[in-house]
């Protein structure tokens, strides 16, 4: 197969270099959790399964401008799937089981997939979903791709590193998600990017093992972790989801010579006991992540020696806008993540827009260096060019991330400007939760912020103006249980406070900054009921 800029160009090459070499790996763990009957793929394994794939979804009428929402979870089928549908020129919307059907739906038909993928045990909800979607789309157990009503195979048409390659959903501050647009490019690029970062994070083609627990419905899984193994003939191994007491066991068994965190990972490692086979750094060449809290950073490193590169990225900005401090000094304990690469070019502004002097708060805007300064990002948002150009707004990316740049131009991360609580690795829309509050009879008002979590990094807090009269106790419980019905579990309000009145502006606007201070010290003196022991995934029958 010729380059022809795809994902799949990109692995059939590997293939023919790295023939036998590990190409997928689950370990125990994830094999029994999954019941998985094949855990381990040689790239040539894998080149045999996916032509396999790419015949079965010719037929049913997989090509370019197909959508085709996913639902497997983090198996490592997922990524096989992925490369058939990517050959023909489809794209991929990976879907979070964990959402509630109403989130699900919204997805669904705003994609307007065509087809929904999806493991058996899934099936008959996928179904019910698909039932309420415009589209009517077409719901398939995974292995029986085969047994679907066969169509006349889409016209061919032309493939290359500009065709869209999947759709992932992040929460905006508007209230519904938006979709993400990643064409080939930017899963290419962000594969070569990492590869050449070197110093601290060098890797070695054909040999090293990268180990992720994280899911394949979020950018890092999906186009970072998996594009820089394909990218150097390396093996992935994907975890179902981070297990705490089992995690380093499974590092060892899996021959992981890179490891994927996000902050709430050292921060529950730490928490363990302490053990004479706690220092893994013979074995890892580095961990690769973010939002590792400052008061972890030097204690984990010490503990495990480990080095933790802390990186900074957006879904939106992929490797067109990626930093990672992959040399030192690294500035540990001071949430430092690096200096800018070549061909990033940045600045930092106030709320007036105007530039911010050096050591000085600021939101970081971004762009490529160069006559394309959307080289290597997002797409744009699907079906809402009016908000692509808002984050676009005078040619520069708007991050919504407060950052300050000292005089040698490392970057340190301050807060997220943006309505978003980052819970867990997950974004959360402050202004979706509200919604879904405001619903009940006799909620007045409402507000969501974030606040610290030792663990999470952030957690969903809300203060709630009630009718005269409420219930306070019992409008907490039910606005808990609504939100327990309509959002997934990461959602929920680990803490709900009333008050008499919520701060605003001249305009009637929620000042937002004054919210995260209330929502703080509301939780800080215990002037809140806390549901935080409450917020566990839902279990679906199977």
């Amino acid at each position: 197969m010729s380059d022809n800029g795809s994902i799949a160009a990109l692995f059939f090459a590997r293939v023919e270099q790295y023939t036998d070499h590990p190409f997928l790996h689950a370990p125990a763990e994830t094999r029994r959790y999954y019941e998985l009957a094949r855990t381990d793929y040689s790239y040539s394994e894998a080149a045999t399964e996916v032509t396999r794939l790419i015949e079965d979804y010719r037929t049913i009428g997989c090509g370019v401008q197909t959508r085709v929402g996913i639902a497997m979870e983090n198996r490592p089928e997922f990524f096989l799937h992925l490369l058939a549908l990517n050959f023909l020129g489809a794209s991929i919307v990976p879907l979070n089981v964990g959402m509630q059907d109403q989130e699900l739906t919204y997805l669904i038909s705003h994609s307007e997939s065509e087809f929904l993928v999806v493991h058996p045990k899934f099936l008959e909800q996928f179904k019910r979903i698909a039932a309420t979607a415009p589209q009517q789309p077409s719901v398939v157990e995974v292995e029986r791709l085969a047994d679907v009503p066969k169509v006349k195979p889409p016209s061919a048409t032309q493939i290359d590193s500009d065709t869209e390659a999947a759709i992932i959903y992040t929460s905006g501050t508007t209230g519904t998600p938006k979709g993400c647009v990643l064409k080939n490019e930017y899963f290419r690029q962000a594969g070569k990017f990492y590869s050449e970062i070197g110093d601290l994070c060098a890797l070695t083609p054909g040999e090293d093992r990268l180990i992720t627990p994280l899911p394949v419905t979020h950018m890092n899984a999906l186009a970072v972790s998996f594009s820089c193994m394909l990218e150097i003939g390396g093996c992935l191994i994907q975890l179902d989801r981070f297990h705490p007491r089992s995690w380093w066991d499974t590092v060892r068994e899996s021959g992981a010579t890179v490891l994927h965190y996000l902050g709430v990972m050292p921060a529950m490692l730490l928490n363990a006991e302490p053990a004479d086979s706690d220092p893994i750094g013979d074995q890892i060449k580095f961990c690769f992540g973010a939002g590792c809290d400052p008061r972890h950073h030097a204690n984990f490193e010490k503990r495990f020696g480990v080095v933790l590169t802390e990186s900074w990225a957006m879904s939106e900005t992929g490797a067109g806008a990626w930093i990672t401090a992959s040399k030192e000094p690294r500035h540990i304990g001071k949430r430092c993540f690096g200096r800018a690469p070549a061909g990033l070019e940045y600045k930092l502004v106030d709320a007036n827009g105007d530039e911010v002097a050096v050591n000085e708060p600021g939101e970081l805007l971004v762009r490529r260096a160069g006559d394309n300064p959307r080289q290597y990002f997002f797409g744009g948002y699907l079906k809402d060019s009016q908000a692509t150009e808002e984050a676009w707004q005078g040619g520069w990316f708007h991050t919504g991330d407060e950052v300050r740049v000292d005089e040698q131009g490392f970057f340190y991360f301050i807060d997220r400007l943006k309505n978003i609580i980052r819970r867990s690795g997950e974004n959360i829309a402050c202004i979706e939760v509200e919604s879904i509050i405001l619903r009940h009879e006799q909620v007045v008002n409402c507000v969501v912020a974030p606040v610290p979590d030792e663990i999470r990094g952030d957690e969903v807090a809300t203060m709630i103006v009630a009718a005269t009269g409420a219930n306070q106790e019992q409008v907490a419980e039910e606005v808990f249980e609504l939100c327990g019905e309509k959002l997934a579990y990461y959602k929920w309000p680990g803490y709900i406070g009333f008050v008499d009145s919520l701060p605003l502006t001249a305009t009637e606007k929620v000042q937002r900054g004054e919210v995260k201070k209330l929502a703080r010290a509301m939780v800080a003196e215990q002037r809140c009921l806390d549901f935080n022991a409450r917020k566990k995934p839902v279990k679906r029958a199977i």
